[in-house]
């Protein structure tokens, strides 16, 4: 006849066992789950904090062909992404005022 108080039968044994196996599964894959969004959040916070080299300034023009190029080059460097538009901006007036 089956215990029905005590120490726990085979099928309790077993049952024991796969609810705490799959307690352990899917705990262990939301720590495994939040570690890599954390990961992921860091990295794309470390790539947004980088910021490339400032493009070196464009010399002084004395003619206005010179003026042209200087301009062409410094949207080149916008369109390249070496350039913010306020990088953009303070170097044209400077071309265009010097």
């Amino acid at each position: 006849m089956p215990q029905r108080f005590g120490r726990p039968g085979l099928l309790g044994t077993l049952a024991r066992t796969a609810v705490i196996s799959g307690t352990h599964t899917a705990v262990s894959r939301g720590v495994n789950r939040r570690m890599s969004e954390r990961d992921l959040r860091r990295q794309m916070d470390a790539e947004a904090a980088y910021q490339a080299p400032a493009a070196p300034p464009v010399p002084a023009a004395s003619g206005g062909t010179d003026r042209v190029s200087q301009l062409q080059a410094l949207a080149e460097l916008k369109a390249q992404g070496l350039l913010t538009d306020e990088e953009f901006a303070a170097e044209k007036a400077r071309v265009l005022n010097g």
